[in-house]
């Protein structure tokens, strides 16, 4: 064991003493120490129950054998975070946490670990620390909300932002907006569409580190707890196997969790976790690979945004297993994995079946042949942008127009507001990336708006920023490189053509070879003034094209 380097022994009587100050027992300290890491707060509505799911978990190792012991992770909840300076230090915290947590489990020797995240980047996070200190673990997530309900109809927190657009264009009065807003968020949990806090749990099922069920078991049922138990228990099934993150996160099951990803039409920041991760368990990913995945994978469901399925229909339908047992009829998975379970992912799934067609749609009847996730290139990102092709219209899969250029979100939004923005308009939106904004903030407020004032069908948007899981449309993000880094986007004028062809991948600036070389050369990209941790995240990361990962 680990610990018994800080336990046993004469020499270990003082760290011993500091045990007895916390009041654990011989006994206790005799047997595994468990590391809970709990991102319980009262801030983020995903967080909030997390409390109950770790004196769950702790009774789980405790029953099992195990000695469990909490310490916390921050979290940012993106949706209050949303459209103002509190967004740009949504995505620095995934490194964050996962630093910290690194430095508690390396500081204090512990056997194994049972991480309780829940929201957008304390998932990834922690399964970046999990693959650092490469220990024994498993993750169990606060769980999904349930839907709203607006006017006999589901709901989520994507129709709120849309339903401020419809205000703003005098669509609906300021009754109904209040009756939305007291209404679309009604339990704690992850936001109920396939965000990308919802994303991220239910990937974290694929890549083998989380229990059936991790992502979609909303958070207010008692199935749950229950989870929560068998996790603290199955951890210690990992301790006495010596199964580690890095034996379960390989660089086949990274494919299986991009190959899921395309067909549950995730999150497009899944395009920064997965390499994030990936990196951190020493495997390659390029970002290419998803056209290549995409172009053989069925997008399979239209969850929130996308289509009118929430988190508890996918639950009820059979989960993320009945998502890759229709997989596996294409042989698309590598089912040979080692996961969580001590078995292998054929294992998993034996006697999985889908049980609503209309929520997982079967691979002979898919909603496109194609996945939910595409990346384009082109002269203005020759390293990639990324769009939620599930979730863009079919008439504007294809789309050209004059662009209108903004140098930060704010100038964007407003002019949306004002309604300066007309159909056929390309909005581009620059100085948002990993470096220039920095902390590549999100965009849901201006493509909400868009949506929400009935532009969805005729107005796309570019941005070197990012997007919330709750955006669709044609709404393409992290294009790289980055204004701020000397990317084209940085020289782009108002009025030039924008070309989009997402079934072909392409993203192009419609002007000469002569004229793109000459701006290119007179191209001084701006310089923000910056201070505390986002001047050094400033300094330190990468492109969106590789995760957003620090250079260290």
């Amino acid at each position: 064991m680990i610990k018994d380097t800080i336990v046993c022994g004469a020499q270990n009587a003082p760290h011993r003493s500091l045990y007895h100050a916390l009041g654990l027992t011989k006994e206790e300290q005799e047997r595994p120490l468990i590391a809970v890491v709990s991102s319980y707060n009262e801030i983020v509505p995903g967080h909030m129950n997390i409390d109950k799911i770790v004196d769950a978990v702790k009774l789980g190792v405790a029953m099992a054998g195990g000695t469990p012991i909490v310490f916390p992770a921050i979290a940012v909840c993106d949706g209050i975070a949303m459209g103002h300076e509190g967004m740009k230090y949504s995505l620095v915290t995934r490194d964050l946490i996962a630093d910290s947590t690194e430095a508690m489990i390396r500081a204090h020797g512990f056997d194994g670990v049972v991480m309780v995240p829940n929201c957008d980047k304390n998932v990834p996070g922690l399964l970046m620390a999990a693959a650092r200190v490469n220990i024994p673990t498993i993750f169990v997530s606060g769980g999904p909300m349930l839907a709203g309900r607006v006017n006999g109809k589901k709901t989520s927190l994507s129709s709120m932002f849309e339903a401020v657009g419809a205000f703003n264009a005098g669509k609906i009065d300021e009754k109904q907006l209040t009756i939305c807003e007291e209404n679309t968020c009604p339990t704690c949990g992850s936001c109920s569409g396939m965000y990308t806090a919802n994303s991220m749990n239910c990937l974290t099922e694929v890549l083998g580190m989380g229990l059936r069920g991790n992502g979609t078991i909303p958070a207010v049922y008692s199935q749950r707890i229950e989870l929560a138990k068998h996790a603290g228990m199955q951890v210690m099934e990992l301790v006495r196997k010596n199964i580690r993150p890095r034996d379960i996160m390989t660089a086949a099951a990274i494919r299986n969790a991009l190959t899921a990803d395309m067909a549950l039409g995730c999150s497009t920041n899944s395009m920064l976790h997965l390499p994030a991760i990936a990196n951190e368990c020493g495997v390659d990913f390029d970002l290419d690979m998803a056209n290549g995945i995409s172009a053989v994978t069925p997008n399979l469901c239209h969850l929130a945004p996308a289509g009118p399925t929430y988190m508890e229909d996918l639950n009820e339908a059979g989960g993320v297993y009945a998502v890759l047992k229709e997989l596996t009829k294409l042989d698309l998975l590598d089912t040979s994995v080692l996961t969580c379970t001590g078995k292998t992912l054929a294992e998993n799934l034996e006697g999985v079946i889908n049980k609503d067609e209309t929520v997982i749609r079967p691979v002979e009847n898919p909603y496109s042949a194609t996945g939910g996730i595409a990346v384009l290139k082109g002269n203005l990102a020759m390293d990639g942008g990324v769009v939620k092709r599930s979730a863009v219209l079919p008439e504007m899969l294809v789309h050209e127009g004059p662009a209108k250029v903004f140098e930060c979100e704010e100038d964007a939004q407003a002019a949306i507001n004002a309604g300066k923005i007309v159909a056929g308009d390309v909005v581009v939106i620059r100085y948002e990336g990993p470096k220039g904004g920095p902390g590549m903030r999100e965009m849901l407020n201006p493509t909400s708006a868009i949506m929400g004032m009935g532009l969805g069908n005729s107005v796309a948007l570019i941005t070197d920023g990012r997007f919330s899981g709750a955006t669709r449309g044609a709404c393409i993000g992290h294009v790289s490189p980055e204004a701020a880094s000397g990317g084209v986007i940085g020289v782009v004028r108002d009025g030039d053509i924008i070309s989009i062809d997402i079934p072909n991948n392409k993203l192009e600036l419609k002007i000469s070879d002569e004229e793109l070389a000459e701006r290119m050369a007179n191209f001084v990209p701006r310089k923000k003034e910056l201070s505390g941790y986002l001047k050094r995240y400033a300094a330190l990361v990468s492109s969106g094209a590789k995760g957003a990962i620090l250079n260290v």
